[in-house]
């Protein structure tokens, strides 16, 4: 087989796959109203210093939103609302059990001091499963912007267009020469 068209089918195979990642990543992102599900883990981006050197900022963390409060314990680290739009991932320092209710004392590793809130159970959105991919997290913010959803979606489909318009061209020269090749090479 020639190099070029060795070469020629990897790029294509290789801006097809980029172009369905984003297609899914996106799709994804924006089915669940911001960072997706995947196998029923919520992936998270981190986007603070607060947990480092456990986490790094950008990174992306996935936590399991399906647990027993009641089996949390000291050093779990979990993500929580502190308001209706915001959320924090920090490590539990102290379980607090006043009779039935359970409360959870709070501090991010990097921090000096613990969180000055309580954490209510009603608040607590997951357990962090030990699963980081650093520095991930600012593709998927900017993949879910506008402007990322433009780059990521349309600039690879554009490329695609074209590297299959050259394509095309090509083979169309490339079958206008044979004509005339066949002719002189009759007997």
């Amino acid at each position: 087989m020639n190099f070029k068209v060795w070469i020629s089918g990897i790029v294509n195979i290789i801006l097809f796959a980029v172009l369905l990642i984003m297609a899914l990543a996106f799709v994804l992102s924006k089915a669940s109203g911001g960072e997706p599900n995947v196998f029923g883990y919520q992936i998270k981006t981190v986007l603070s210093g607060s947990m480092e050197p456990t986490f790094k900022t950008g990174s992306i963390i996935a936590i399991n939103p399906d647990i027993k409060l009641e089996a949390l314990q000291e050093n779990d680290v979990i993500t929580f609302r502190i308001d209706e739009q915001n959320l924090v991932t920090h490590r539990i320092i102290e379980v607090i059990k006043q009779g039935e209710a359970i409360m959870f004392r709070t501090k991010g590793d990097n921090n000096d001091a613990p969180d000055s809130d309580l954490v209510l159970p009603q608040n607590v959105v997951g357990k962090y499963t030990d699963f980081t991919i650093p520095y991930a997290g600012y593709f998927i913010n900017f993949a879910i912007s506008k402007m990322g959803a433009v780059f990521l979606l349309i600039v690879p489909g554009l490329l695609l267009l074209g590297y299959a318009a050259v394509s095309i061209w090509q083979a169309i020269r490339y079958l206008e020469r044979k004509p005339d090749e066949s002719t002189t090479k009759s007997v």
